[in-house]
């Protein structure tokens, strides 16, 4: 038998062999199939056989079939047979709890390492070996961060679905750990089809329409960043917008004015970070924002080497309500006095567009919001402005505040116009963390401390801040 002749027996063979193979994944499957309502609502209504039965094949042809199905099914379910589902889950596939119970006496009996582990696999949920198999099909992390997209979302109303939650949390936190995360350049080269998400996405200040976004990322004194997962190739999980200056801005009328005259990069000496995106619910809560602004302060620092400070241009999310409860606070100092009277300014819906107005409203405001960063708690005694909480957890510090920094409709709602700088050190961003993260301090400004001044009842107001 010559070569030739020997390769194509082994090809018959291996063809006879790949027919077996799929015959048999399709018996299987059809088996299953036919024991089952053959509608989404039925599939899911009884997910403990579905994800039993994918859970035995461990790794099989069949199981990534099998979950290929689920996702199809899932999707096209009714909200109703969607919250079953997960409801499942939270039922039936949490820890073996006889295994459990065997690793702890074992454990209490003999602790050491093996026992340690033993005891950490049978901790462990079923539930996370089945968000893995269902990982192994096609497409499947970015159906996974959909599918947790709708989990976040029944989770509000129904309590018994958070184990599920941190479970998909779990498991998200290490497959987009930022080690496997690539920080891209985005500008206007960049491939439409990533461009036009930037225009979906963009949750801070509203990108019209394709001339608008050409004037966040054309110009030279303009640069954009993003990271991107090598499961979701064409999809930023999170993207953050710069404009190069000359001084850290202090609104975002002026940093986007059309009309503008872009600074040439190699002059400009600060970047200013306004935007920062994320484009995926379904990964709420997993860490990657603070380590893509580190990652593009490094980019930016070797390549316009003239930049020597690194600001955030921030909205102010929470600061509209928290005064309204304020000024609503018999107990508060904001209820009486000369202070309350100017606050009733605010009543007014165009005092932003009566100077004399505005000129009375300027320093009781910002004394307010002083109180609000500096003293203004979470139960967890954490600021209560969550962008606050997100910066200094990098280990930013508050740097200046803005009276009319936005005058858009969302930022007068929801700030009464108030942006704030956040100043970004390299040298102080581990000792900053620090301070933050281990006693509760505030990295502020002098400038921004000087606002807590005593209350017209004489009480000094008490601030944590570091000094």
């Amino acid at each position: 038998m010559n070569y030739s002749d020997s390769m194509k027996d082994r090809y018959r063979t291996m063809s006879t062999t790949t027919e077996k193979l799929l015959r048999l994944i399709r018996g299987e499957w059809n088996r299953f199939r036919k024991s089952r309502a053959d509608t989404a609502e039925e599939l899911l209504r009884d997910p403990e056989t579905v994800a039993n039965f994918l859970l035995s094949r461990r790794g099989e042809a069949s199981g990534t079939m099998l979950a290929q199905r689920l996702f199809e099914d899932f999707e096209s379910a009714p909200p109703a047979a969607q919250l079953a589902f997960f409801e499942h889950l939270a039922r039936n596939f949490g820890p073996d709890g006889d295994a459990l119970q065997r690793a702890i006496d074992a454990w209490r009996a003999a602790p050491g390492d093996a026992a340690a582990l033993a005891l950490h696999n049978a901790a462990e949920p079923r539930r996370q070996e089945l968000i893995r198999r269902l990982n192994y099909s096609s497409g499947g992390t970015y159906r996974l961060v959909e599918m947790r997209e709708k989990l976040l979302a029944l989770k509000r109303e129904h309590a018994e679905l958070v184990p599920v939650d941190a479970d998909f949390r779990h498991l998200f936190t290490s497959w987009f750990n930022p080690g496997f995360l690539e920080m891209r350049p985005i500008d206007w080269r960049t491939p439409a089809n990533i461009l036009e998400k930037l225009i979906r996405y963009e949750a801070v200040h509203t990108i019209r329409d394709w001339d608008d976004l050409r004037r966040r990322l054309d110009p030279p004194d303009r640069r954009c960043f993003g990271f991107f997962h090598p499961q979701l190739v064409d999809e930023p999980l999170i993207f953050v917008e710069v404009a190069l200056t000359n001084d850290p801005a202090h609104s975002i009328q002026a940093l986007l004015d059309s009309g503008r005259t872009p600074t040439p990069a190699d002059t400009a000496t600060t970047a200013v970070f306004y935007s920062i995106s994320n484009t995926q619910k379904g990964l709420a809560g997993v860490p990657f924002g603070s380590f893509l602004l580190k990652h593009a302060i490094d980019w930016l620092r070797r390549d316009v080497p003239t930049l020597t400070t690194f600001v955030t241009l921030s909205p102010v999310p929470g600061f509209a309500r928290w005064l309204a409860a304020e000024r609503a606070n018999a107990d508060s100092p904001f209820t009486d006095g000369a202070t309350r009277g100017a606050l009733e300014g605010l009543d007014a819906p165009d005092w932003p567009h009566d100077a004399e107005r505005a000129d009375v409203l300027r320093e009781p405001l910002l004394h307010a919001a002083a109180v609000y960063f500096l003293q203004a708690k979470t139960p967890k005694n954490q600021p209560l402005d969550p962008v606050a909480r997100f910066h200094l957890r990098n280990g930013a510090a508050l740097h200046r505040m803005h009276f009319l920094g936005d005058t858009s409709p969302k930022g007068m709602k929801q700030a009464h116009g108030l942006m704030v700088n956040y100043l970004y050190v390299p040298d102080d961003l581990e000792k900053n963390h620090e301070a933050f993260a281990e006693h509760d301090e505030v990295v502020a400004s002098a400038e921004i401390k000087a606002r807590l001044a005593n209350t017209e009842n004489g009480k000094k107001r008490r601030v944590k801040v570091k000094h």
